[in-house]
């Protein structure tokens, strides 16, 4: 098991959305993460920074982050593009935080 933390970044007056369209997430999205080893995924918001911090764990090789080259994920980024910084490929721009504690 790997537990990983990353941020995002929404854009301003956009956190209902964010929330409404996770909370229909995709049944396709959630098969294809699950399948993939990811689990006790989530998400919270920073209101005052529009920061999203998400925490992982993961059983398999990959992590969300890392499953770009599926076809659902590219059409999830397309589909969250407008709400979130995003790059060039629509994926989310995202930032890699490394864990400096853990208590368990």
């Amino acid at each position: 098991m790997k537990r990983e933390a990353f941020k995002m970044f929404l854009k301003p007056g956009f956190e209902n959305e964010y929330e409404k369209r996770h909370a229909a997430l995709w049944p396709e999205m959630k098969a294809l993460l699950k399948a993939g080893g990811v689990y006790d995924y989530s998400i919270f918001w920073d209101k005052d920074t529009n920061i999203l911090f998400a925490v992982q764990k993961t059983e398999g090789d990959e992590s969300s982050q890392e499953m770009g080259h599926n076809p659902i994920v590219q059409k999830w980024w397309d589909y969250m593009a407008d709400i979130m910084e995003v790059n060039a490929d629509n994926s989310p721009i995202s930032i890699p935080l490394p864990e400096l504690f853990y208590m368990e």
